[in-house]
């Protein structure tokens, strides 16, 4: 099969009519009469057509579990989707399908068409759609939400980031972000720590704006986890940089939901700051302490602060990180089951324990 011009169907079947003499050759188009194209197709779905030469007609709409091959000229010209829905003609049964994307040698492909070729030949799985779809808006950018206008750019911030960025402006307009506000904290988190992604482990600088957003949007364990099974899987195993940058993520993510504002990791110690509407089960807190044998100390005056210091004798750089991350997991047991601020009169809020 293949993807080309109307007017040069007859040229090209004859062509492979001569290189091919065993092989039964047609083409179809949608200018053909009507009956004639039911004919072709009949005879090429019963298998009396080995080859066909044909036009995008066959895009959608047509199921040929017998067809295991499709070969589309200037495939620099089709949509990402276009590209998706043509190669998911073949491969449809048992048999494996083989798609051939092919362009004219030696021409400058504009960078819209790279991407989109670079994106077809890299999602190739089953259940992929989602996938092609999500990178195909991000190549063309997305329009306004109410409207049929195309502007913007979304590979500048990724297509999750810009759900997030709707959804706060939503809720701003909707003004539950006002009622939020006051419950949210943006924690930072700076690390003596090398944390980045190496040239050596992944050399597109593309490829590293798409993980870097995504690493941003880690919240828990299972986040973290399926990133690294992605990067391990498409780039190899991780080096230490890379570990580390995920683990500042879950730091971040954690100390959020905890409500510290702060986070400072050095080699043998961190220090956490608490935000000023921070709620943790106070009662529970001299247990958390003791299990800790001296390295955790806490300073209860505004802000609150504490200080870890390095149990273990691991000299690896990601050590401290990891024991700054598992405090965090402790300090989820400490908050309470429904948090809530103890306000009177107008005063501060201030830690909460039982009463």
């Amino acid at each position: 099969m293949s993807a080309i011009k109307i007017s040069r169907l007859p040229e090209i079947a004859a062509q492979l009519a001569a290189e091919l003499p065993d092989a039964e050759v047609a083409y179809a188009h949608g200018k053909m009469q009507e009956r004639e194209l039911e004919r072709i197709m009949l005879d090429f779905m019963n298998g009396e057509i080995d080859v066909l030469v044909t036009t995008t007609i066959i895009e959608t709409g047509l199921d040929i579990p017998n067809v295991n091959t499709i070969i589309i000229e200037q495939a620099d010209r089709f949509g990402l989707s276009q590209l998706y829905q043509l190669r998911g003609r073949v491969g449809r049964s048992s048999r494996i399908g083989y798609a051939f994307l092919l362009y004219q040698r030696g021409k400058l492909l504009r960078e819209e068409a790279e991407k989109r070729l670079r994106a077809i030949r890299e999602f190739t799985e089953l259940g992929s759609g989602i996938r092609i779809a999500m990178r195909d808006l991000e190549i063309r950018g997305a329009g306004n939400v109410l409207g049929a206008e195309q502007h913007g750019h979304m590979q500048a911030v990724g297509y999750d980031l810009y759900c997030k960025l709707l959804n706060q402006a939503v809720r701003r307009l909707t003004g539950q972000e006002a009622a939020e506000e006051e419950e949210t904290v943006r924690a930072t988190v700076e690390a003596e720590a090398s944390a980045y992604i190496p040239d050596s482990y992944v050399k597109s600088e593309e490829q590293k704006l798409d993980l870097y957003q995504r690493i941003a949007l880690i919240q828990n364990e299972e986040d973290e986890r399926e990133m690294q099974d992605e990067l391990i899987d498409r780039f190899g195993d991780m080096p230490i940089e890379v570990t580390n940058l995920l683990l500042i993520a879950r730091i971040r993510a954690a100390a959020e939901k905890v409500r510290a504002s702060e986070v400072k990791v050095k080699r043998e110690s961190a220090r956490i700051t608490m935000a000023e509407t921070a709620v943790l089960d106070t009662e529970k807190l001299p247990a958390l302490l003791a299990d800790y044998a001296g390295h955790l100390s806490v300073r209860p005056a505004r802000p609150v602060e504490f200080l870890l210091t390095k149990q273990s004798t691991r000299r690896a750089e990601d050590a401290m990180l990891r024991e700054t991350l598992a405090l965090f997991q402790r300090f989820e047991a400490l908050l309470p089951e429904k948090t809530t601020l103890d306000i009177d009169n107008g005063e501060e809020p201030r830690y909460k324990g039982k009463e």
